[in-house]
């Protein structure tokens, strides 16, 4: 049986997303924007589509979200309350007395983290309690703020600890290269030593990427972020498919990332998408249909990666599909022939591509849901260029000595600047990690080690076989 997942919105990007996230869920499970259903259940009708996954239901038919808002000013979360009027629980909202924000300073965030942390694990054991068979959490913020980033990390690593044996999946969105908070080097830094050290498995997310992807997508230069986190949320909607409409195949959060993450350590996925059809994106523009033999090789292309890369021929560790749509079996079959022809895996991966065939909702059909629409999770090298462009970054201000004086006040820094130097560490670790995993023998020492799981313990991995599909 599938598990309940907790979701926790982190600052104004994590409720913005969040905000799209719960917007699409909605949509494809036929409740309103107050929780109330669309669709009464009818007692003959077997219902496709679980719930109880991502809501709770009470005995008026009304669905709340497992969902936990945060914020230190409170804008974001009152456009989320007015999107969707008595949607949320109301004791999962917190936002700071003196509603100030943090300042797009990572020691603020953290700090109130710190000084709350009671309350804010009080708030989620109580949504635990409402579970049956909890499974884990998902995160949503940004790593380059103040309140997504510090009091984002400061929740993760009050997740590892308490619940160290649920899943802790992330959706993380890094800055582009030019950006309005300078001081969002140290701020990613520090996430991004809490993202390696206390998440499962991270899915990344790049401004940059993003707003490229989203022009094409509505043939608009004019983007916003609000259409950017309209693609976000059909990542996060197809990623969880398989859970609301469960299969026997990738039914719960550890089957589906132990099939991504070979090891702890290299746990960054790299999220691609297309096309984007109207029972995701309403205002797309209209697209040629595609065959899943197109899309499956279409998901390869950068300019459909929500990530920046600076390499044409990415290393592949493992990648997972998730297609919706009319798919025939063959043309799965041809495309994953064909990709394993093209692309280059490391040389220890069997070069096989998962892939999952997922169920449109039958609440939220449009003109073209019967078109094929694929989403890829890539475990690859090329995320060394993200993580390298922020240590990058960050070696020269803080070279400099620059705008630490932000800083001098964040609890964590009162006996100097080691935080900063040890979080720089963690992540060449992880750089070169990802490099060494691009070597044929990397897995010969690795393979005797024990306590490799992804989500703790080893019960809990179901790779579902060894499948290149299906």
């Amino acid at each position: 049986m599938t598990g309940e997942v907790i979701s926790i919105q982190v600052g104004q990007c994590g409720n913005q997303v969040g905000k799209q996230f719960w917007g699409q869920l909605a949509k494809e499970h036929g409740i309103g924007v107050d929780g109330q259903s669309l669709h009464p259940e009818e007692p003959n009708v077997i219902k496709e589509d679980d719930t109880n996954i991502f809501f709770r239901q009470n005995d008026h038919n009304r669905y709340t979200p497992r969902a936990l808002l945060f914020d230190l000013e409170p804008s974001a979360i009152a456009d989320v309350q007015n999107c969707f009027p008595g949607f949320f629980n109301e004791r999962n909202i917190w936002i700071s007395k003196d509603e100030l924000g943090a300042g797009n300073t990572w020691p603020i965030g953290y700090d109130y983290g710190q000084e709350n942390q009671d309350e804010f694990l009080n708030m989620l054991d109580k949504e635990i309690d409402a579970t049956g068979n909890f499974e884990g959490f998902q995160l949503i913020h940004s790593v380059a703020g103040g309140t997504g980033s510090g009091l984002g990390s400061n929740l993760l690593e009050a997740l590892s600890d308490r619940y160290h044996k649920k899943i802790v999946t992330t959706y993380s969105v890094f800055p582009g290269s030019e950006s309005e908070v300078v001081v969002q080097p140290y701020n990613t830094v520090l996430t991004l030593r809490r993202l390696i050290d206390n998440a499962d498995a991270s899915i990344v997310f790049d401004n940059e990427a993003l707003l490229n992807l989203t022009a094409r997508v509505f043939r608009d230069p004019n983007t916003s972020y609000q259409q950017t986190n309209q693609l976000i949320a059909s990542v996060m909607s197809s990623i969880t498919n398989s859970l609301r409409f469960p299969s026997y195949m990738y039914n719960s959060l550890p089957s589906i990332f132990s099939t991504l993450v070979p090891t702890p350590e290299l746990h960054f996925l790299v999220p691609s998408f297309t096309p984007f059809t109207t029972d995701f994106i309403p205002e797309a523009k209209d697209f040629k249909r595609l065959t899943a033999y197109d899309v499956i090789l279409d998901l390869f292309d950068r300019n459909n990666s929500m990530v920046s890369r600076d390499t044409d021929t990415p290393m592949y560790l493992t990648i997972y599909d998730v297609l919706q749509g009319s798919v025939e079996q063959s043309d799965v079959t041809r495309a994953i022939l064909k990709t394993q022809q093209r692309t280059k895996f490391v040389p220890w991966s069997p070069t096989s591509i998962h892939v999952n065939l997922g169920k449109k909702s039958s609440y939220n059909l449009s003109a073209n849901s019967d078109y094929v629409s694929g989403m890829m999770l890539a475990n690859t090298s090329s995320i060394i260029s993200v993580l390298q462009k922020t240590v990058s970054s960050f070696d020269v201000i803080f070279k400099r000595g620059a705008f630490l004086h932000k800083f001098q006040n964040g609890k964590i820094f009162q006996h100097g600047w080691d935080e900063f130097l040890e979080s720089r560490e963690v992540i060449q670790s992880v750089i070169d990690e990802y490099a060494a995993a691009e070597q044929e023998n990397y897995l010969d020492d690795i393979l005797t080690e024990e306590g490799n799981a992804v989500g703790g313990d080893a019960e809990m991995l179901d790779i579902e076989g060894n499948g290149d599909i299906i």
